[in-house]
């Protein structure tokens, strides 16, 4: 019996150890996507229900081995105990490991903070191991429950090895932040504009971008490098001396997040494009996104240009603080500022009229779709114009204007048009997207996943989206059924005709549905988000 305990013992230990590879690397992955914040990983982990299962099997499963150990020792059902905790090991094995290879859109990403955290891991798990390696008759009870509640915590261990890197990261980061701010300074010319918004901060960078290059050299913050390290990564990687503006993103998911940027970046103009429901998980109320948003507003000198979405209620009712703001619209003139009129939207693209605040007009033409583009056309002109290009010198750029790839991106394949509006994920831009997507002649369906990090109200967010859908989509492809009930009943509520209502569990199979439509018209697909990796 002692042989047998002995080979038992010694295969969980190797099943353990392969397990431990694939599921120290998902839930580093799973850490990276939470931003390497304790309290959204926690609040993720609370959130899953196949790491909850695992975390009650194994924990169950552990207790069973160590309590018949302890009252009967080594017997047949201890045996079969050991077995079922061995094949289930290997089971939560192979299904990381699926995870890993197989549903991943964003692969980990290996850097430096990332290799500390796993050397910080395997130290942990060696010092934890080590106390019961050695399978004594007195220890051999709390080794097996030990191997089993392993992979029942390893969701928590990147939390507790963050927690044991806190003082070296911090240092790490510092010195990183020091050295983009000596490099800043080293330009001492450089006019700096913040960029934030609940959503269309990074099209409004994209174009502004654009603009500003009739007559600029600009730097600005690459895709959605927003956070306080990816600000200090562009400046480190990317600023030169001859660049005139920088145009920095600001993104934010707690209060504060906006206000440490500037104190590092100290913006000189700044630019609020919406406020709006978005990562109510962790602001927790409206009140606390405007306050975050207007944090840039705070940070301005007395002669920085603060230029505000007046067509946005959450901004305006906040703005009359500012002296130095300047509104702009694609709705009416609000209190002076710029605005659009004689807006006219096709499936080819769009046209309007900019007015100033002097009262100059000028005709652009722009080959992006949807009407909610202008306002955020209308933001960059308005900074621009602001920046002494004049309104002639704007016309070509404008025209230029190429949409923000993943935001209501067109690709075309035969009698298939694309959509891409994955990195949409707010409740104003899904409503935009399938109001752009009504445009189109021909059969238009929508793919989507729904809308997450709402907090409370996701399912009533999701629920309004499908009776906006309702009016625009002949096909609707839900990926997910559970996430997506909400949007179905929305749908079914203005009698939307269910047959035409697909539910999926994978984006391939809804895009299968989409493909597969039989009818001679030209289909409009249209993909309205992409949940990240960790939803």
């Amino acid at each position: 019996m002692y042989l047998f305990q002995m080979i038992l013992t010694v295969c969980s230990w190797l099943v353990l150890l392969a397990a431990l590879i694939p599921m120290i690397k998902y839930n580093l992955h799973m850490f990276q996507l939470n931003g390497y914040k304790n309290g959204e990983h926690l609040h993720w982990i609370r959130k899953n229900s196949r790491l909850f299962r695992i975390l009650v099997v194994d924990v169950l499963l552990a207790l069973a081995e160590y309590l018949w150990f302890l009252f009967f020792g080594w017997n047949a059902l201890m045996v079969l105990l050991r077995l079922i905790a061995i094949f289930y090991m290997a089971l939560t094995a192979w299904n990381y490991d699926f995870l890993n290879k197989n549903k991943t859109k964003k692969k980990l990403v290996y850097t430096m903070r990332v290799k500390r955290l796993m050397v910080t891991e395997i130290l942990v798990l060696a010092l934890v191991t080590l106390l019961v390696a050695l399978p004594t008759h007195e220890r051999m009870g709390t080794a097996l429950m030990l191997q089993v509640v392993l992979v029942a915590l390893m969701p928590f261990l990147p939390v507790l090895c963050n927690w044991i890197n806190t003082p070296v990261e911090k240092g790490v980061n510092q010195h990183f932040i020091n050295d983009a701010v000596r490099k800043l300074r080293s330009v001492p010319d450089i006019k700096i504009i913040g960029i934030t918004g609940s959503y269309g901060k990074t099209s409004v960078k994209f174009y502004l971008k654009t603009l500003l290059e009739a007559k600029y050299s600009v730097l600005m913050t690459p895709e959605s490098f927003n956070t306080p390290m990816g600000v200090v990564r562009t400046i480190r990687e990317q600023l030169r001396p001859d660049h005139e503006i920088f145009l920095c993103e600001m993104g934010a998911r707690h209060v504060g997040d906006i206000k440490e940027i500037c104190d590092m970046v100290h913006p000189h103009h700044g630019i609020i494009t919406s406020i709006g429901p978005q990562h109510l998980e962790t602001f927790y109320s409206m009140e606390n996104i405007v306050h975050t948003k207007y944090e840039l507003a705070d940070a301005l000198p007395k002669d920085g240009m603060l230029f505000l979405n007046g067509d946005c209620e959450y901004i305006t009712d906040c703005c009359d603080a500012y002296p130095n703001r300047i509104l702009y619209s694609a709705t009416e003139q609000k209190q002076g500022g710029y605005y659009a009129k004689d807006i006219r939207v096709n499936e080819l693209g769009t046209e309007f009229t900019l007015v100033t605040p002097e009262g100059e007009e000028a005709a652009f033409q722009t080959r992006l779709i949807g009407a909610h583009n202008v306002i955020n056309i209308v933001g960059a002109l308005a900074v621009a114009h602001q920046m002494g290009i004049s309104l002639d010198e704007l016309k070509i750029p404008v025209r230029r204007l190429t949409p923000v790839p993943h935001r209501l991106e067109m690709t075309h394949r035969g009698n298939v048009t694309i959509i891409d509006d994955a990195y949409n994920s707010n409740p104003v831009g899904s409503k935009a997207a399938v109001e752009t997507l009504a445009m189109f002649d021909g059969v238009r369906i929508l793919v989507t996943p729904g809308m997450v990090e709402l907090g409370d109200q996701e399912d009533e967010y999701n629920r309004k989206f499908g009776t906006y859908a309702a009016a625009c989509c002949d096909y609707v492809a839900l990926v997910g059924q559970r996430h997506t009930r909400p949007i179905a009943e929305g749908l079914k509520s203005q009698g939307f005709d269910e047959k035409k209502i697909f539910v999926a569990e994978k984006l391939e199979d809804a895009l299968n549905f989409a493909y597969g439509i039989k009818d001679e018209r030209h289909k409009y697909i249209l993909l309205e988000n992409d949940l990240p990796d960790n939803y």
